[in-house]
């Protein structure tokens, strides 16, 4: 790397913007262009906003290309102008063609949110937390056709603690990204190491959410349903209704409240500021809500939420879209 290699970025979301910087203030690299997608109506104002790896593109002085798709000719002529080493991609949304793919020297990268070749796809931070992984990470990967099947360059691994919810998991990730993007350039550019393919009978698939997926099954074990809670958080959220309240569940752990036999699942087992919040489950034990949001609410303990309700007798949580 004796010159700064010439880099082409393509990111969209947060995540990707601690990987932005990164490279920006690196030596060892020239970020030429930003691909991001286009701008978009966001907040109350509904104004034209751009995402914010176009925001951090600007406050880095660094041209920005905002193009619905990379499919066309005149997207392709302009990746091609660069005369890019690399293109690094976190997060940015769009599948890349062959054509691109094969654009820089020293072809494309990805930084994903995962230990692959576990959780592959879209959403893998919040699967990860939604299936009750002990460990996830981040991985480098040289990218091909395939969705997310590149052989990989490096991985680092975090442990996920018992209440973390995907947007902290995210917040812990996102940085741990960028600094391994960086430790793994020289292997990149060096020519000398070689990516190492994915054992592909070990992949999951980490589909895109949906508003579906804030629907929670009080049947499932007590275990699955608060990794779905903190899996969804904060976004689609999980949403609850219970008596004339509607709720959104924000994080859950198993509990350890005894839940009498016969108990239906959804039922409110015990629910005081004292004792917390607890459901029961459909394998006979309850799970305790350790954080919520009623209507118009901000997100606060459940234990302080509960002082400013009234919870009807026999009360039980009805799982809604």
């Amino acid at each position: 790397m004796s010159a700064p290699l010439r880099v082409v970025f393509m990111g969209t979301p947060d995540f990707a913007v601690p990987s932005l910087h990164a490279l920006a203030e690196d030596p060892r690299c020239e970020v030429t262009l930003v691909v991001t997608q286009p701008d978009r109506r966001r907040g109350r104002g509904k104004q034209h906003t751009p995402p914010p790896v176009g925001a951090a593109a600007d406050t880095l002085g660094i041209p920005r290309y905002q193009p619905e798709s990379l499919k066309t000719d005149e997207a392709y002529a302009r990746l091609a102008a660069e005369t890019a080493d690399l293109f690094v991609v976190a997060a940015y949304g769009q599948i890349l063609r062959q054509r691109v793919l094969d654009l820089p020297r020293l072809g494309c990268v990805n930084v994903h949110a995962s230990l692959l070749p576990r959780w592959r796809g879209a959403a893998p931070i919040q699967w990860s937390v939604a299936h009750g992984d002990g460990a996830t990470g981040v991985s480098i990967m040289q990218m091909e056709r395939g969705l997310d099947t590149g052989p990989v360059w490096s991985m680092r691994a975090v442990m996920v603690g018992e209440t973390e919810t995907a947007g902290e998991l995210h917040d812990r990730l996102a940085p741990l990204g960028a600094d391994l993007l960086l430790d793994t350039l020289p292997a990149i550019a060096g020519g000398v190491d070689a990516p190492v393919p994915q054992a592909n009978s070990r992949t999951t698939y980490a589909r895109m959410l949906t508003r579906d997926d804030r629907r929670v099954d009080f049947t499932w074990p007590a275990n699955r349903v608060a990794w779905h809670i903190n899996g969804m958080t904060p976004w689609p959220g999980v949403k609850v209704a219970c008596g004339d309240d509607g709720l959104t569940l924000s994080r859950a752990r198993p509990s350890n409240v005894e839940v009498a036999e016969g108990t239906p699942p959804g039922a409110v087992v015990l629910a005081d500021a004292d004792s917390g919040l607890h459901v029961a489950c459909g394998d006979g034990k309850a799970v305790e809500i350790l954080e919520m949001q009623r209507a118009g609410k901000r997100v606060m303990p459940a234990r302080t939420c509960l002082l400013g309700m009234s919870m009807p007798d026999a009360a039980a949580f009805e799982p809604v879209v």
